[in-house]
This record gives C-alpha cells, structure tokens and sequence, in this order.
C-alpha cells in the first residue's frame, strides 16, 4: 500500500523518544513472554498507546521486532561489523570475533525468545534478515573484497562461503553447548583455531602488537 502524505503526516507526530518507548515495550515482551505470546495489543498497552499507532507505523507484528532489534543495537552506539578494517584480512576477522562478542549474551537471549517462529514465520524471517542479517552479511562481504584485493586470498576460496555461517552459529550455540555466552576470548581463539587454517592463514600473521 502506498503511504499518502497524510499517513505520512501522522508518522512524523511519533518522537524519537516516543518511539523507543514503543521498542523498549517490545523487547520487554520478548524477553518476558518469547515470540508467540508478543501482541501488539500488548506492546500498546505496555506503552500506553493504542493499537492502531503501532500498526500505523509498522503495519505487523515481525516489522515492529525487527525494527525494535535493530533500534536496540543502535541505541547502544556498539560498533558493528562494517565498522571493521584493520587491513589485514586475520586481524578483520579476530576484530569481527570482538564486535560479535559484545552482543552475544543480549542478542543470544533475544535470539531464544524469537524461538521456533524464526523458523515457521516467513514475514518475520523477511524482517529480520532485512533489518539485522542483510548488513552483516555485506560487511562480511566488503572484509573479503578487502582481502581479495590485497591479495590475502583468492576470491573463489571455498572457505569464504562459509564464514559468516561459521562466526555467527558458534556465537548461537555455545549457550547450548557449554551453558555459557561466547565472550571475546573464545569467539578470537575460534578464528585462530578454525576459520584462518580454513583460510590458509597461519598463527604468524597476526599484526605485531
């Protein structure tokens, strides 16, 4: 549906602040209830609101969480991963481990909350991977790009492909295996133990200190 300049007009009447009202209910609800039990009935009632300013705004449910995901890394002023070149393509990779880390245990319960529904519900899959997955996705991609130029790596490398599957599923399951989050020193050693010998990058190149 195309927005006219009246629905516009009424979008432009929610303030920053107002809005992060709205996210900061949502993620609460998440986090309290998990994915199914979220409504928007509830977010509105958290934030004192009615019903129809959040569909006004976000239309669904799976916008306003991908939304509230993202406005929550935001917030926080956390350097992402497209804040990464070290210029060396082994030092792009333990720093990438570094980012990945300091979200891991809030990003690894939200992950848990969204539950089964990442999985069964293509709207919010669609959301999520344009709001969160999509970005780093194309910051693991301009790291390679990087790297190919400088002619680290081939840009047909097997193991390329693999990479950003590898660093993000091992932040996801540690909880899993081990009841611990992946802090810095694990997620680091894991590059150096398992994607640079993919890579053919050896110990030796890291940058000197």
């Amino acid at each position: 549906m195309t927005s006219t300049p009246q629905t516009a007009a009424r979008r432009s009447k929610i303030s920053p602040e107002r809005e992060q009202e709205f996210y900061d209910a949502v993620l609460d609800q998440l986090r309290e209830h998990g994915y199914e039990a979220l409504t928007m009935e509830g977010v509105a009632a958290r934030a004192c609101c009615g019903k129809s300013t959040l569909y006004r705004q976000w239309k669904t449910k799976p916008q306003l969480v991908a939304a509230a995901l993202r406005a929550s890394r935001a917030r926080r002023g956390e350097r992402t991963l497209a804040d990464v070149d070290t210029g060396n393509l082994a030092e792009d990779l333990r720093e990438a481990a570094r980012i990945a880390a300091g979200t891991s245990g809030r990003d690894t319960r939200l992950t848990q909350a969204l539950g089964n529904a990442v999985l069964s519900d293509e709207e919010l899959q669609r959301a999520l991977r344009e709001a969160l997955v999509e970005p780093e996705l194309a910051a693991f991609g301009a790291i390679v790009a990087r790297a190919v130029a400088r002619g680290e790596i081939a840009a047909d490398h097997p193991a390329v492909e693999f990479l950003p599957a590898q660093l993000m599923g091992v932040l996801r399951i540690r909880p899993v295996l081990e009841g611990r989050y992946a802090d810095a020193d694990y997620l680091v050693r894991f590059v150096d133990a398992a994607l640079l010998p993919a890579l053919g990058i050896g110990p030796g190149d890291r940058p000197a200190t």
